[in-house]
């Protein structure tokens, strides 16, 4: 059966793809920062059958042992620092992991694959964050990139190291520019989720509002042309957008019901 590797596994994305690589037959292994990660619970309460391995995007060694133990035909790299706002507080740590993370993924590919660099298939995930001062809408993949934040700076270093790699070393290795994509799974830090969570405790009479914090993005007008995944891959949305809002807040209520008793 094919291997996957999957780095960023306790996230939204981490999760529903190990779920959906298992569904195809996949043998799925996931790299988790720490032994004692408090979201290593999580995923082997959601997808049991994940391999999980201790390792750390900032720490090459530790990729080259996964990939050392794990033997993956393919890897993908969703781990990030993924919250925009925080990058503004902590440039470095961001720069690091969401930067300099894909660099020693790419390396670890490249080391591990040795003589055949296109055995094991790379994904990149990169971000519309990188559009940032948008210079046309909508955006696609030959869209100028002007990042606005630490965060979307170090996205584009990632994206261009994974075409260099491609370029220079024949790798396997691609990028999928992702726009907002919410689910229940989505991090309660982030907007969408703030209000599914709020519109569900105010239902149940938990709280009376909806207290917003700064409505003024780093950047706007982020919409994103998918034709290239429509012609070239095949792929359509399953899930509108009131369907996502309905789902999201029935979880939100399923939450806070069990939580409070209500």
């Amino acid at each position: 059966m094919p291997r996957a590797l999957i780095t960023g596994i306790t996230g939204q994305d981490g999760l529903y793809l190990s779920e959906l690589l298992l569904s195809k037959g996949y043998d799925v292994h996931g790299i988790i920062r720490g032994q004692n990660n408090p979201k290593r619970e999580l995923v082997q309460q959601v997808v049991p059958d994940v391999v999980l391995h201790t390792g750390d995007l900032t720490d090459l060694s530790s990729l080259l042992r996964a990939m050392s133990e794990s033997q993956p035909d393919e890897f993908y790299n969703l781990g990030a620092v993924s919250f925009v706002a925080y990058s503004w507080e902590n440039a470095h740590v961001t720069t690091e992991v969401t930067g300099n993370g894909v660099l020693n993924a790419l390396e670890a590919v490249r080391l591990h694959a040795g003589s055949d660099p296109a055995s094991v298939r790379f994904y990149q995930a990169s971000s519309s964050e990188m559009f940032g001062k948008v210079q046309e809408v909508p955006q696609h993949e030959r869209t100028l990139l002007w990042p606005r934040s630490p965060y979307a700076v170090a996205k584009v270093y990632g994206h261009y190291m994974t075409i260099n790699y491609r370029e220079s070393y024949g790798m396997h290795a691609s990028s999928g520019i992702l726009f907002n994509h919410e689910s229940p799974r989505r991090g309660p830090e982030f907007v969408t989720r703030k209000v599914s969570m709020a519109v569900a405790a105010i239902s149940l009479g938990l709280q009376d509002r909806i207290t917003m914090g700064n409505l003024d993005a780093e950047v706007d007008l982020l919409v994103g042309d998918a034709s290239k995944a429509h012609d070239r891959l095949g792929w359509t949305p399953t899930v509108r957008f009131r369907e996502l809002v309905e789902m999201m807040v029935d979880h939100d209520l399923a939450l806070l019901r069990a939580s409070s008793g209500r």
